[in-house]
This record gives structure tokens, C-alpha cells and sequence, in this order.
């Protein structure tokens, strides 16, 4: 009599827990795909909801195509896995500058853009490559020079001032030269002193490579270069080049995540890519990048800004 209790007990248990999982598979379902083609979107900070049995995406592989300064500051290691870990899809990522990034979108072989360089973006959009242009985040950029200060930026008060004065001075600069966000800024600041960039000179030095490798090299030469902050802080202890200057407005780095247009770039993986998009934008996504480095740097490396105005500069 006994061992039937038992049984019988155990019957109505599988029972219930086979109705728990039915109920759980009925109240399932994918979010369909967003509206149409927008040029650009301010997305409200919404959560997706993460389920360890959400069926394998029909293409699992996104293509994300982003700047440099996300994959060196470390952001998309906390990132990537997490929107893994909530959706199914697997991320391969291609980190280049912002404007290679875009010249992968404009080809097709990106799902998604992670950039940095808002007027070649809205360009990029305008053109009818992407759609969907939506505010993540932002930081700063700063600049970078040797202790001894051989140009006396120390004091300067805006960009403009100090980049005139590395020219004055001829004071060794390593540029990125990649036509990457960074890349376009610094040569925006040559244009405020009404000098071009000074391409050529022998104190001009190009490395064509990401803010990485280019902070190696400055650090080598012991030059003057322009960094975002995030990378800057990343390579702490790896470099001994003070900041030595920061603030100015001119200096804001503001990011988007964008959309290749599917209309016009049919075989990449929109769904996939719209996905990436949400997530970056979700309640989780946001919290993650606030957080990113406070633990480190006592202070975050970025600042969340899904669902805000653009940043204006400040």
C-alpha cells in the first residue's frame, strides 16, 4: 500500500511539472521584427525577456562590425556574452574603425554597426545603407602627452589651443589614421585652429592601426595623441602618458547602434541584427554599460543614454 502512495505521489509530480513546462512553452513566442526603416530612432530603454529554452535563431551568427574602443575598453566582453546567453545568437565580431565599420555595412557583410562618427553615420543613413539609428551611450575623448610636456599643453584651456600648440612646437603626434571616429575627430580639431591635419611632417606620425596599438606607439615615442577615454583607462599601466587635457565640449564621443537597410542589403541577417540592436538598448544592456568600470576606475566608462535627447556637448 504503501509503495502505490509512493508511486502515485511521484506520478502526480511528473504531472505537474509537465503542465508547469507546456504552460511555460504556450506563453512563449518571438517579439516580431521593428517597424519600418527609420533615420534615425530614440528607443525607450525596454528589457527583452531571456529564456534558457528560447529556440535556436534560423541564423544564429550576427556580424557586428563596431569601433576599436568597444573590443579594447573591454565593454564587449560583458556585452556579447550576455545577449548570447539571452537570445541564442552567436556574435562575431569585427572591431575596425567607425568608418571601415560603415564600409561593411554599405557592402553587406554586417548585420549590425556599433560606430562613433555621427556625421559619417547620418551620411550612412541618408544614403540609404542604414536604418534605425539609435542612441547607446557616450564618453569623452582626451588628450594624451608625455610628463615633460615639450609643447606646455598643461593649463590649456580648450582642444583648439593645444592642438596649435603641438603644430607651433612640431612636437612628435601619433594619429590613428585609420578614417576611424577617433581618426575624423582629431583631423576636426586640426580644422579649429584653421591648420589641416599635418599630414607628411616628419613629427606626424600615422599608424593606420586602432586606438590600441596606436596608444603603444605613442607611449614608444613618447608623443602627443588623442584617446577616448574608455581605451585610455583600459591601457592604465600600460602607458605612462598623463591626460592633459579634457572637457572640452569639442570633445564628446557619442555612440549608435545601426541597422544596414534590409531593403538595400537583403542577405544580411536583419533579424539578428535588429536583435543586437534591442538589446543594447534594453534595461539590462544599459545597467551593464553604466556599470562598466566603476568597479576598476571609480568611475563608469561610459555613460548609458538609451531612451535620452542626443547628448549635447557640455
Amino acid at each position: 500500500m504503501l509503495l502505490r502512495t509512493s508511486m502515485a505521489a511521484r506520478a502526480l509530480t511528473s504531472l505537474g511539472m509537465f503542465a508547469a513546462v507546456s504552460l511555460l512553452a504556450a506563453c512563449g513566442g518571438d517579439t516580431a521584427p521593428g517597424a519600418g526603416p527609420a533615420a534615425t530612432t530614440t528607443a525607450a530603454a525596454t528589457t527583452p525577456t531571456p529564456t534558457p529554452t528560447a529556440p535556436k535563431p534560423a541564423r544564429p551568427e550576427v556580424i557586428l562590425a563596431t569601433t576599436t574602443s568597444t573590443q579594447d575598453s573591454g565593454l564587449l566582453d560583458v556585452l556579447v556574452p550576455a545577449f548570447q546567453k539571452a537570445t541564442g545568437y552567436q556574435v562575431k565580431v569585427i572591431a575596425v574603425g567607425s568608418g571601415a565599420a560603415m564600409q561593411m555595412g554599405e557592402r553587406g557583410d554586417a548585420d549590425v554597426l556599433l560606430v562613433h562618427s555621427p556625421a559619417a553615420e547620418e551620411k550612412f543613413v541618408a544614403d540609404g545603407f542604414g536604418v534605425e539609428r539609435t542612441l547607446v551611450m557616450h564618453n569623452d575623448f582626451v588628450v594624451i602627452g608625455p610628463a615633460a610636456d615639450p609643447a606646455g599643453l598643461k593649463g590649456s584651456k580648450t582642444v583648439a589651443e593645444v592642438m596649435k600648440k603641438i603644430a607651433d612646437k612640431k612636437a612628435t603626434f601619433v594619429s590613428r589614421g585609420d578614417n576611424s571616429g577617433t581618426d575624423v575627430l582629431e583631423k576636426n580639431l586640426w580644422k579649429g585652429t584653421n591648420l589641416t591635419a599635418p599630414k607628411g611632417q616628419s613629427w606626424y606620425l600615422e599608424t593606420g592601426q586602432g586606438m590600441g596599438a596606436t596608444l603603444t606607439v605613442a607611449r614608444e615615442k613618447q608623443a602627443y595623441t588623442v584617446t577616448d577615454r574608455a581605451t585610455f583607462l583600459a591601457f592604465t599601466g600600460k602607458s605612462d602618458l598623463p591626460i592633459l587635457l579634457e572637457g572640452d565640449p569639442a570633445l564628446l564621443n557619442v555612440y549608435h547602434v545601426i541597422v544596414p537597410n534590409p531593403a538595400r542589403l537583403p542577405k544580411t541577417n536583419t533579424e539578428g541584427g535588429r536583435a543586437f540592436k534591442a538589446f543594447l538598448v534594453s534595461a539590462d544592456a544599459q545597467r551593464m554599460i553604466g556599470d562598466f568600470g566603476k568597479g576598476k576606475y571609480g568611475s563608469p566608462l561610459f555613460f548609458a543614454d538609451a531612451g535620452k535627447p542626443e547628448p549635447v556637448a557640455r
